[in-house]
C-alpha cells in the first residue's frame, strides 16, 4: 500500500515539474496582453538589465513597441529615443513622457537611458 502511494506521489511531482518547466521555457511575456501596472513593472525589470551597446532590435524583441518615440538625424548618426512607461503619474488614460523612461539610440545601438540621458538628448536638439 505504501509503495503505491510513493509511486503516485512521485508521478505527481514529476508531472508538476515537467509542466512547470514547459511553461517557463515555452510561454513568452506578451506586453500587449498585460494591463498597465504589469507592463510598467515588466518594463522596469527589463530596463534594469539593459547594457549600453544593446541593439534596438533586441530591445524591441524584449519590450515590444515603445509608448512614445522621437528621432532626428545628427552629425553622429540617426538619434532615436524610445519611451517606455515605467511609473504612474496621473489617472488620465494617457501615457506621457513624464511617466516613461527614455532609451536613447544612435544608429540603432543603445547609448543611454533615463531622465539625465533624456535631458542631454534634448540639449542636442
Amino acid at each position: 500500500m505504501k509503495s503505491k502511494a510513493v509511486i503516485f506521489i512521485s508521478i505527481g511531482v514529476f508531472l508538476y515539474l515537467a509542466f512547470s518547466t514547459c511553461v517557463v521555457v515555452l510561454v513568452k511575456d506578451d506586453q500587449t496582453q498585460m494591463d498597465w501596472e504589469d507592463r510598467q513593472a515588466y518594463n522596469l525589470k527589463v530596463i534594469s538589465k539593459l547594457k549600453v551597446g544593446d541593439s534596438r532590435d533586441f530591445i524591441l524583441e524584449k519590450m515590444g513597441a515603445p509608448d512614445l518615440t522621437e528621432a532626428k538625424k545628427t552629425e553622429d548618426g540617426v538619434m532615436q529615443i524610445m519611451f517606455y512607461r515605467t511609473h504612474h503619474v496621473r489617472q488620465d488614460g494617457f501615457t506621457t513622457q513624464d511617466e516613461c523612461t527614455g532609451l536613447i539610440f544612435i544608429d540603432d545601438v543603445l547609448q543611454a537611458w533615463g531622465k539625465h540621458a533624456y535631458d542631454q538628448y534634448t540639449k542636442t536638439l
